[in-house]
């Protein structure tokens, strides 16, 4: 049979049918992507996965690309886990946070790198943890987040500084504060030029909301990349950039409450002149004691208690917190943007004490071509600061409650009442102020140039200015004023560049071998200059500043400067994405060295072996994750002081002639002490829920900066010097768990706990105890151990103090027989200032649109020295008042107590020893957030993409034992180490806030 076959019309209707499959198969797929709170995702990345084809979300979340059924879309986002779809006409993608996850990117110095390829220890906190927490500095809602790391703030007013200790102290004499670099930028944190007494915080001129991310390197394999500067710790704190979609406009106000975490019971005016009668009766002194009662109270009737002055009520107050700050930020394929301001207006708890700052940052990037981009981050703040004086000031607002409660705080008229035991601190309130103006300008300029497709090349300008003027007015009744007045003002600024350059490779060789290599330099030059001036004799107070003085009196000045020049490189090695090796390597060269000893090296190796990646363990659905890991390094602590190598002279004028006088002798050999570090460490995974980390390091500093004596003829008495050695060690462990994930309801938390020892291996002068006030550094003990009498408690039979001899005896034996001598008994090791054990519990509720979120911190294992308790808790010694627990004295013969009897200038027990010792465990609810997300479509209405309303709390809750103001307090006139001396408790602050995302 004949066929005839039209090969044209076969041809045409094949075309028409492949026309149509075509047109079946392809669709246009459009989704949007959500984070698990439900909020849209602006910027994530859509690519068409084995396909060139990509596409990014708008604002709103949305997005559109062409795909054919049964493609998959991988959808990713930094920081966020990724997700594979199956593509179809609409996708809902919902994208959860990877903070915690092996995807989550960390900065590294020079550079970023993904936590499962990571061999170092490094820790972690983003804006969200640190986000609308109503604290003045960023550094303060870092506490409890971080294993091994110690955030404590030193008291209680405004500007107070902070000590920041990663893995215990690493230095004796020198810095023990972290490197902080912003953006890659080195910032100055040693600065502090305040006549004040106390030093002001210069970190406080950041602000948390325009932070991104802290990251920080505890080990010295990720902190060697910064060399003679990262033995303490290195901090790296990255800003917020704008990312490729539509503009997000967002808004947070929050107003806040404060008072003080704990108030101390001190004795009513009845009660005070109980005490003090029989405190006088028992020395035959009554007489003496009721006249000086008859004048400070000032003609009232003391014995009737007509005047009860609550001096503690004075000095704390009710404190107020505003925040507010907007941000503006988004972008497209070439330029990204973020802008942002902030105000805060923090009234503190200690009277006469506020701040108000304004910060402002402006990012910006642009990709000039496929090959160049460059860049500008530029941010500018000022903290306007009212102070009052150092702890260890008669006029600082604590020291009031030393004052005697039947002392009228003011006279009818309302000015202050001039005639009190001490000085009155109104006086200063009324008649002075300390003011003091911090401004600072942060910048970088970069460019970034793709050389080849896995080679580029980054150079960076950075550049700090730091600012501080302090007024200092007082007026002609201001306490301790005899010139009608004196004025006080000085100035300092501070600057610091930095100029980087470094190569960064990058390349994977048959998809088994990943190598990254990062080699570079740096130049970071640095001066400081100081000036300050003084005038007295002003014709009435209405003249506050230098030129209304008829004299200028006094004046002084100082210029100081460093330089550092760097080369530095690092190598990462990956294969298959189970063995991982590191190798890295800086050297410094510094000024502030030796001219012998003028460069250091420092390098670091780890090693890392992902153990899941294995086929024996690859498919085990319990087992998730298992890395083993170790490290080793050396790095340096340069904070040693800018000239202390060298051979120094200063000015000794006489008779208006000018003239020298030797001052320093020079040590060309003086360098950085040198730290030593090793890390062994375990990541695990169970269920891709749960994740366990442990880690144990030991830290061998040696080298520490001594003065050593010299011998008179030599024209000084000392001499710097690289001398000793000390030892920090622990273990960090950190679980994190996702107890309950479903699509409304989450529970995460986040549990860590550090160990730590920091004991002295070897000191100069054949090992000679170095003793201070109430300190000791002793081989084999504890940094900075207290050292102390051992106060044993009351004699029964006749109320005397005693103390326990603790000498030793003939046979070597240690005598625990007590006297009531002091004399007789002798200082022993009886605390540490520094815990050895801390912890952090974080954990985060979300159900539905309610966030919850809380966070306990505690510690353990250290002691606190109340060096005002010679003067507070001491049964009526003198007129000072007196802590309600001296009423347990004793008063008869069998009495049982551990308070002496009362006795007017008899020092019964009043001399330093463990009786003003106390221990300082505790654990404390450090802040507590619930927030509310109003539904999409209510606020969608409204004209806006989100609406969030919330309350949180800082310090709300302190579970110790610790008998003082608060287990945290410290001193803040830089005498001593672990000393409360009248130091105000930190502030418990609640607030309400709303944010709104346009």
């Amino acid at each position: 049979m004949k066929i005839n076959f039209n090969f044209k019309r076969f041809g045409a209707l094949m075309f028409l049918l492949f026309i149509q499959t075509a047109f079946a198969q392809g669709i246009t797929v459009t989704g949007i992507v959500t984070d698990k709170t439900g909020m849209p995702v602006p910027g994530a990345n859509i690519v068409l996965k084995g396909t060139k084809e990509s596409t990014q979300t708008n604002f709103d979340g949305e997005f559109t690309i062409n795909a054919r059924e049964g493609q998959t879309l991988v959808i990713s986002y930094l920081g966020m886990k990724s997700v594979e779809v199956s593509a179809s006409k609409s996708v809902k993608v919902k994208l959860e946070d990877a903070s915690n996850e092996l995807e989550a990117v960390l900065v590294v110095g020079y550079g970023t790198q993904t936590k499962k390829n990571l061999t170092d220890n490094i820790a972690r906190v983003t804006a969200k943890d640190i986000q609308q927490v109503p604290v003045s500095n960023f550094q303060n809602a870092l506490v409890g987040k971080l294993a091994g790391v110690q955030v404590t703030q030193t008291n209680g007013k405004v500007e107070g500084g902070m000590n920041i200790r990663v893995r215990g102290a690493a230095s004796i004499s020198a810095g023990t504060q972290p490197l902080y670099v912003l953006d890659g930028i080195p910032l100055i944190n040693d600065d502090d030029d305040s006549s004040n007494g106390a030093a002001t915080n210069p970190l406080l001129t950041l602000s948390t909301n325009e932070i991104e991310s802290i990251d920080v390197l505890k080990d010295a394999s990720s902190a060697a990349i910064y060399g003679a500067r990262g033995a303490n710790g290195v901090v790296l704190i990255t800003t917020k950039k704008g990312k490729e979609g539509k503009g997000n406009f967002s808004i947070n106000i929050s107003q806040g409450v404060s008072e003080a975490t704990h108030k101390k019971k001190w004795l009513d005016s009845k009660q005070y002149v109980e005490l003090l009668q029989e405190a006088g009766r028992n020395v035959d002194d009554l007489e003496s004691v009721e006249d000086e009662l008859e004048f400070l109270s000032q003609g009232t009737d003391w014995r009737n208690g007509a005047i009860n002055t609550d001096w503690q009520k004075e000095a704390l107050k009710t404190g107020y917190t505003t925040d507010a700050d907007f941000s503006l930020s988004g972008g497209d394929e070439k330029t990204k943007y973020f802008f942002s301001g902030a105000y805060n207006n923090t009234v503190g708890i200690v009277d006469s004490n506020s701040l108000e700052r304004i910060t402002a940052r402006s990012n910006l990037s642009h990709k000039v071509s496929d090959r160049f981009t460059a860049g500008m981050n530029l941010s500018f703040s000022r903290s306007a600061i009212d102070r009052v004086q150092d702890d260890n000031s008669f006029v600082t607002p604590l020291q009031s409650v030393a004052q005697a409660p039947i002392s009228p705080a003011r006279l009818a008229d309302g000015t202050a009442n001039p005639n009190t035991e001490y000085a009155n601190y109104l006086l200063a309130k009324d008649n002075s102020f300390w003011k003091t103006i911090m401004r600072r300008v942060i910048g970088k300029v970069y460019g970034e140039l793709k050389l080849f497709k896995s080679l580029k090349f980054n150079s960076d300008f950075s550049y700090d200015l730091l600012t501080q003027t302090e007024d200092y007015w007082q007026g002609k009744n201001a306490p301790f004023m005899a010139t009608d007045g004196a004025v006080f003002a000085s100035a300092q600024n501070s600057e610091s560049y930095v100029f980087s350059n470094y190569f960064t490779y990058d390349q994977t060789f048959a998809e088994k071998h990943n190598l990254n290599v990062v080699a570079g330099m740096e130049f970071n030059k640095y001066n400081r200059r100081y000036q300050d001036v003084n005038s007295i004799y002003f014709p009435n107070d209405s003249f506050e500043t230098i030129d209304g003085g008829a004299e200028v009196n006094e004046g002084h000045g100082s210029q100081t400067d460093y330089a550092f020049v760097s080369q530095f490189g690092r190598l990462n090695y990956s294969f298959q994405g189970k063995y991982l090796f590191k190798a890295s390597i800086r050297r410094d060269g510094s000024s502030r060295f030796g001219k012998n000893e003028r460069f250091g090296v420092f390098p670091a190796l780890s090693a890392g072996w992902v153990m899941s990646q294995e086929n024996f363990l690859k498919e085990n659905k319990v087992l998730t994750y298992l890395k083993l890991k170790a490290s080793w390094g050396k790095l340096g602590n340069a904070e040693i002081g800018n000239f202390a190598s060298r051979q120094l002279y200063q000015p000794n004028p006489y008779n208006l002639k000018s003239g020298l006088t030797f001052d320093q002798a020079g040590n060309d050999n003086l360098s950085w002490e040198k730290s030593t570090q090793t890390d062994f460490g375990i990541e695990i995974g169970f269920l891709d829920r749960i994740s366990f980390e442990a880690d144990y390091y030991q830290k061998d500093t040696d080298g520490l900066l001594f003065e050593v004596p010299l011998p008179l003829s030599s024209g000084t008495d000392l001499i710097n010097k690289n001398i000793g050695k000390i030892r920090s060690n622990g273990f960090e462990f950190t679980l994190n768990t996702k107890n309950v994930d479903t699509e409304n309801f989450k529970w995460n938390t986040s549990f860590n706990i550090t160990t730590n020892e920091s004991k002295v291996k070897s000191l100069p002068n054949n090992n000679t105890d170095i003793i201070n006030n109430f300190t000791i550094n002793r081989v084999g003990e504890n940094i900075s151990s207290f050292y102390l009498v051992e106060y044993a408690g009351v004699d029964p039979a006749n109320g005397d103090a005693l103390f326990v001899k603790n000498v030793v005896n003939d046979d070597g034996t240690i005598d625990r027989s007590t006297t009531n001598d002091y004399s007789k008994a002798k200082r022993i090791i009886a605390g540490n200032p520094f815990p050895t054990l801390m912890s952090g519990l974080t954990n985060t509720i979300l159900y539905k649109g309610i966030d919850f979120t809380f966070t306990f911190q505690g510690e353990w294992g250290a002691s606190i020295y109340n060096t005002a308790g010679i003067y507070q808790s001491t049964v009526a010694d003198y007129f000072d008042n007196q802590t309600a627990d001296q009423l347990n004295r004793w008063q008869n013969p069998g009495d049982i107590t551990d308070v002496p009897q009362a006795r007017f200038g008899g020092a019964n027990g009043t001399q330093d020893s463990t009786r003003y010792l106390d221990e300082s465990d505790f654990i404390r609810l450090r802040n507590i957030t619930l927030g509310y997300t109003l539904p999409k479509q209510t606020v969608s209405d409204m004209g806006m993409s989100s609406l969030r309303i919330y309350a949180t709390a800082v310090n709300l809750l302190t579970f110790t034992n610790y008998k003082g103001y608060d287990p945290e307090a410290r001193r803040d006139d830089g005498v001593g180490i672990g000393e409360d001396f009248y130091s105000a408790p930190p502030a418990r602050t609640i607030a309400l806030g709303v944010n709104i995302n346009f």
